[in-house]
């Protein structure tokens, strides 16, 4: 094989980029007596523990729904939660 022959193949360092789906920020709420929030937690056990028992004692009048998991991927909510939820607060940690 010549020298001029050989082919060479390398990927791009970049990498590939995958379309991702875009949603717009969903409307602050005017206030969150009444409401319901779900605090969906995963990654570390007991991280959030003290800003769970903060806002349920700051916050009485909302009720406060906790999903957790402490394996690597985030929780999805139901259906039938994600229609009765006002507001979620997702949180992360390793």
């Amino acid at each position: 094989m010549a020298e001029k022959d050989k082919v060479y193949k390398c990927l791009n360092p970049q990498g590939i980029q995958e379309t991702i789906d875009l949603f717009p920020l969903a409307p602050r709420l005017d206030t969150i007596d009444g409401k319901e929030i779900w605090i969906s937690e995963c990654g570390e056990p007991d991280v959030n523990i003290a800003l769970e028992k903060r806002l349920k004692s700051d916050y009485p009048d909302v009720d406060w729904k906790v999903k957790k998991t402490y394996q690597t991927n985030a929780i999805q909510l139901t259906e039938e939660e994600m229609k009765t939820a006002d507001a979620v607060i997702q949180s992360v940690a390793w």
